[in-house]
């Protein structure tokens, strides 16, 4: 039938989280049968009825970019929560005393001293524009431009964040004057380097989104 062959067509040009693809199909499927059963009350059969109803939704080519646009954004809000749950575990993983490497000592190390600076600050700042990203791709998506630029800024912004507080974490643990060994490695690794580079893979996916 043509309803179902319309939306096939369109779920194949259609990339992003399954869940608000399959939404997005459902609403389609919804106003094309509304649709269908109008033309039918006006005295067309089942199939014809369907044809008008896909004509009058439009072209594949014509509706599939509005749809990649909320799959994009959707991609975009999966991408900035999954930043902020791995930012705020980091608190944890860094507080003074906790494990061995963050442990006062007297003789200290002003390299690891000058990235703790760092790390807090760059921080702070991914982590403030993590919840702007949130609330962006909610009450933001009313206006224009940030509809237009939301998914490509978090993406990029997303990235660039992971990025360097997982080397930042990553170099605080071998210069810490504390011998932090494997244990060290591997609770930076588990709950620094490991959650970002999967907040990374969100992001890329949400980047080529993004350019579709």
């Amino acid at each position: 039938m043509p309803i179902d062959e319309y939306l096939t067509a369109l779920s194949k040009e259609l990339r992003g989280p399954r869940r608000r693809k399959a939404d997005l199909l459902t609403e389609a499927r919804d106003h094309l049968t509304d649709a269908t059963e109008a033309f039918e009350a006006d005295g067309l059969e089942r199939y014809d009825a369907e044809k008008h109803a896909v004509a009058d939704f439009g072209s594949i080519e014509d509706v599939a970019p509005g749809y990649r646009e909320e799959l994009a954004i959707s991609q975009s809000r999966r991408t900035a929560m999954m930043l902020l749950l791995a930012l705020l575990i980091q608190p944890i993983v860094w507080q003074s005393g906790a494990w061995v490497w963050t442990s006062d000592e007297t003789g200290t190390s002003a390299l690891n001293d000058l990235l703790q600076v760092v790390v807090r600050d760059i921080g702070g700042v991914v982590m403030a524009g993590a919840v702007l990203a949130v609330l962006s791709t909610g009450i933001g998506l009313r206006y224009p431009l940030v509809r237009e630029h939301l998914s490509r800024i978090t993406a990029l912004f997303t990235l660039a964040g992971s990025a360097l507080i997982a080397a930042i974490g990553v170099t605080m643990t071998a210069t810490s004057t504390h011998a932090p060994g494997l244990p060290a490695y591997g609770i930076v690794g588990t709950f620094v380097v490991l959650p970002l580079a999967l907040v990374s893979v969100q992001a890329g996916r949400c980047l080529r989104l993004a350019r579709a």
